[in-house]
């Protein structure tokens, strides 16, 4: 391998978890988190400081050492052994997208009751409920993200490559700084943020007990650090595309938003626009029955033939049945995963019950 052609070098050191503590002594030594993942129940961290790079890696082979080159115009991963036992690995410097091959799973996740213990640890004080555990072969990736301690979040400003990922809030509020997005943007209750891949942003403040849902795809991607670009850029540009698909980046804003017919008989939808940002990719919606007595309301019995079909009761309760299993009430903070061509009922909804509605494709 050429040395013109080598973009940087990381030293990689083997550790233990939680990986957290392992951060929290470089950073307090003067490193600075570069990259890190996964979010949820982060394996892996790069962290630069003093001229070095450090990768800490969960499993990583402590003895002997191991430096990580990354080249342009590489395609193919490969390794060099020195004659101290050192190894090196020379690695694409722009790793390419990839999408596990999909495993459908009929999903049921209960919410936690009275405690926040099966919210666990993740990037900058945030606090993950994994909502689809076996990630679908790796495929998607839906959270239950908490801040439990309202005020300034400890982020740093950061990108993402992927195909697809989504933030709505389900309780309080957060503001945000996007990349050409013009000054940060608050987000209360009912909004939703498509970001886009390679859009640079930082989460700034928070409520307390503030609330997101995330889904991604993939289920695991890198979020890189960018401490060089400032936010807010000083641009607004709501048109811009990002990545290489080309999305664009969606404030959807609950208040005033226009309720349409749904594609389920006695319900109606509240459309975020995300089904047009991604060009048909992913759509992302919000169902409620519309206004009939409750005891008016008919069952919907429906299937469905896409990629992906996922739900979040935001609010109040509903009735949900598999085809030949018992029927299963959901309440607030409940979701599920059907995956195609499985027959499912929803009925007897509250009148004030709302589902977060995402699929791919839109």
């Amino acid at each position: 391998m050429a040395a013109d052609n080598i973009d940087s070098a990381q030293v990689v050191l083997p550790c233990a978890e939680p990986i957290s503590a392992t951060i929290d002594f470089f950073t307090g030594h003067g490193f600075k988190v570069r990259t890190i993942m996964p979010a949820d129940h982060p394996r892996m961290a790069v962290l630069q400081g003093h001229g070095l790079t450090v990768r800490l890696q969960v499993g990583a082979d402590g003895s002997p050492g191991r430096l990580r080159l990354l080249c342009t115009d590489l395609t193919v991963a490969h390794e060099s052994t020195a004659p101290n036992g050192t190894v090196l690995e020379f690695v694409p410097a722009q790793q390419p997208l990839v999408l596990p091959a999909l495993v459908e799973e009929f999903v049921v996740m209960r919410a936690p009751v009275g405690s926040d213990d099966e919210f666990g640890e993740g990037r900058a004080g945030l606090r993950y409920r994994d909502l689809i555990p076996s990630r679908l072969g790796g495929r998607f990736i839906a959270s239950h993200i908490l801040i439990a301690q309202g005020g300034p979040v400890k982020d740093y400003v950061h990108f993402h490559n992927v195909r697809f990922q989504v933030i709505y809030c389900h309780r309080g509020w957060v503001r945000v700084a996007y990349e050409d997005q013009g000054e940060p943007l608050l987000m209360h209750e009912g909004d939703c943020f498509l970001q886009p891949s390679t859009i640079r942003h930082r989460v700034l403040e928070a409520s307390d007990r503030m609330q997101v849902i995330e889904i991604g795809c993939p289920a695991e991607h890198e979020t890189w650090a960018d401490p060089d670009t400032p936010l807010p850029t000083g641009r607004n540009e709501p048109d811009r595309s990002f990545g290489a698909d080309g999305h664009r980046f969606v404030f959807h804003q609950a208040a005033g938003a226009r309720w349409t017919p749904s594609r389920f008989a006695g319900y109606e939808t509240r459309d975020t626009g995300i089904g047009a940002a991604t060009d048909g990719v992913a759509g992302v919606r919000v169902l409620r029955p519309t206004g009939q007595p409750v005891g008016q309301r008919q069952p919907v019995t429906t299937s469905h033939h896409s990629e992906f079909q996922f739900h979040f009761v935001l609010d109040g309760a509903i009735t949900l049945q598999r085809a030949g299993d018992d029927a299963m009430r959901l309440q607030d903070g409940d979701s599920f995963v059907v995956p195609a061509n499985v027959v499912y009922t929803l009925s007897e909804p509250t009148a004030d019950a709302q589902l977060l509605d995402v699929t791919l494709p839109a």
